[in-house]
């Protein structure tokens, strides 16, 4: 569906050729008739016919309808079509923004929650091509860079194996500091100005409870082009017991789906450690691709050619004797 979408033509004044199509078809309405009323004017070509044989009407249809749609397709490859595809990124960088506030202590997913989603996170950090950064950023009342930019990705899964719970819980301040993490990416030496894409994965099981509006580090997001990747994590049932008082602490997807609408990410939910897992190969297939405008006229060229074989076959076959 994407590929129509975005499709685009260099040349669009060349589909002018398309003009003769119509043409063709009045032409061969206009003679199939003529050929009729031949058939009418000498009544004793039965004779003919016993000794010939009888040329099928549907293949005679479908030979001309197969060389006009082999036309068609060649007029519009002609015409230089290009659409945006997936390409795999050169470099990037990957922030995984990971939730550390006591409501991670919650065993709605077992063991917790906490302990899941850095498995799972370990995982996708793995699955991360060795070509990009990945950096580590915990989201709590106060967040914070744990591991800066960096190709040694093991250096992350170990640090994601060590994280603590905190209290509090601003995601708005782990958006904004998940950019100044991407801001400390290395450059590439043979292109030191240009700054690698780079994108934020962020995970949390709450709704913010301090520090910046969501919505507002979101637009921060959206205007450096950093989509932010956000998965709503936990079930609703999910509660912590703080000071011998059971407190629930639901996610809340409506909040980190409006970011990642703002910035062109996308967003998840998972309330088990299997579905996390699933989201992350999502992201991850995402992550490692870019949109990027793609000369397709081979692709038309292509069909044209089958369309063109499969129109010989059917004009062949009308003279053909078939057992």
């Amino acid at each position: 569906m994407d590929f129509w979408r975005h499709l685009s033509l260099g040349d669009p004044w060349r589909l002018l050729v398309l003009l003769l199509v119509p043409m063709i078809v009045a032409f061969y309405l206009w003679a199939s008739r003529r050929r009729g009323r031949r058939g009418i004017r000498f009544p004793n070509t039965w004779v003919l016919g016993a000794v010939s044989p009888r040329q099928s009407q549907w293949r005679r249809h479908l030979a001309v309808g197969l060389t006009l749609a082999s036309l068609v397709t060649l007029t519009v490859a002609w015409a230089r079509p290009t659409t945006l595809t997936d390409v795999p990124r050169e470099r990037a960088t990957v922030v995984v923004v990971m939730d550390v506030s006591l409501s991670m202590e919650a065993n709605d997913v077992e063991p917790t929650r906490l302990a899941a989603a850095t498995e799972a996170a370990s995982t996708f950090v793995d699955s991360i091509p060795e070509r990009y950064n990945v950096s580590l950023v915990t989201l709590s009342g106060n967040p914070a860079v744990v591991v800066p930019p960096t190709l040694d990705h093991g250096a992350v899964t170990r640090a994601l194996t060590g994280l603590q719970p905190q209290e509090s819980t601003a995601i708005g301040d782990a958006i904004t500091t998940g950019l100044r993490a991407l801001e400390q990416a290395p450059r590439d030496p043979a292109h030191p100005d240009e700054v690698a894409p780079g994108a934020i994965v962020l995970l949390s099981d709450g709704e913010s409870t301090s520090g910046t509006a969501p919505a507002q580090a979101a637009a921060r997001a959206a205007e450096a082009k950093v989509p932010v990747y956000t998965i709503a994590y936990g079930t609703e049932n999910g509660y912590v017991d703080l000071d011998g008082t059971r407190e629930p602490v639901p996610p809340d997807p409506d909040t980190l789906g409006e970011i990642a609408r703002a910035t062109g990410g996308e967003a998840f939910s998972a309330d088990t450690a299997r579905q996390l897992d699933r989201v992350y190969e999502r992201i991850g297939s995402s992550v490692g691709v870019e949109k990027k405008s793609t000369d397709v006229t081979s692709t038309f060229a292509g069909f044209a050619m089958v369309l063109a074989v499969l129109a010989a076959i059917a004009a062949i076959s009308l003279g053909a004797r078939w057992p």
